[in-house]
């Protein structure tokens, strides 16, 4: 890709329906590559543009993944479109967790809450093409029901590798759920972990983070270990609109990875 900061035109190969309100789209552009974190801009022409974290790690070929929830005008537009059809894209932007600590050698947990997985999609399916790099993988995810709960398939196949330790939850169970009620951190009683040899990243909605780094803390993991993302802020993703701007830091250009001892710093409540 010649100029990130120009659209270029990728065309839709699969839509996966994830939950009633959210899909999955496989992109392909040539060309394309990102690192684990790093975001992209999605324009359906005469709508507008939206950002989106790739939740893929992208293949040789530049095929990748956005998932989209629908709650405005773009994401709306992208819902109507089919296969076949071609969006823009811009990027990659932003920066990457890989950015942060080094995370190889340690132990990995992983802690998403319902649309707040893809960004950490990305960094898992990462992990697990240089698994001997890592230590224990750890990943919990928690959603409001199981019917929110975003690639279903997925989750089926984590929860049968041997090689990580996965455990998800539901805030509301139905007839069919017969795992764990409560939320995400309600987990953490079922788990035993070093805090000095784990580096947890976690991504979700603000309340669910602000619980989740508490709960870390006071298990005794250090600011540094504590790794999220900041992405709601974000629209233009360039650092030019201002509407990410918190204190002196941008979302869009300085993040939207961040670990908890820079959020805590930031002059603003982040989470």
């Amino acid at each position: 890709m010649d100029n990130i900061y120009l659209p270029s035109m990728a065309k839709i190969c699969r839509i996966d329906e994830e939950t009633p309100d959210t899909k999955t789209f496989a992109l392909e552009l040539n060309g394309f590559t990102s690192r684990p974190g790093q975001f992209v801009e999605a324009s359906v022409f005469g709508v507008g543009e939206a950002p989106f974290g790739v939740s893929t790690v992208p293949t040789t070929k530049g095929s990748f993944e956005i998932t989209v929830r629908a709650v405005g005008s773009v994401t709306n537009a992208l819902h109507q479109l089919r296969v076949g059809d071609n969006i823009g894209i811009k990027g990659p932007l932003g920066n990457s967790f890989l950015d942060k600590i080094d995370p190889r050698g340690q132990d990995i947990l992983f802690i998403g809450g319902g649309i707040g997985l893809p960004p950490l999609r990305s960094l898992i399916h990462y992990v697990f093409t240089h698994r001997q790099e890592y230590k224990r993988v750890i990943i919990l995810y928690g959603a409001r029901t199981p019917q929110d709960r975003v690639y279903k398939k997925e989750l089926a196949q984590w929860a049968k590798k041997e090689e990580i330790e996965f455990l998800e939850t539901v805030d509301v169970g139905d007839e069919t759920w017969q795992g764990n009620v409560g939320v995400v951190t309600t987990l953490f009683s079922k788990i035993k972990v070093d805090p000095k040899k784990t580096i947890a990243y976690t991504c979700g909605p603000p309340i669910m983070i602000k619980f989740v780094i508490l709960d870390l803390l006071k298990m005794g993991f250090a600011e540094e270990r504590i790794v999220s993302t900041l992405e709601r802020y974000m629209k233009c993703g360039v650092g030019k609109c201002g509407h990410c701007c918190i204190g002196h830091k941008y979302v869009c250009t300085d993040g939207p990875v961040f670990d908890y001892k820079e959020i805590k710093g930031l002059p603003e409540k982040a989470i």
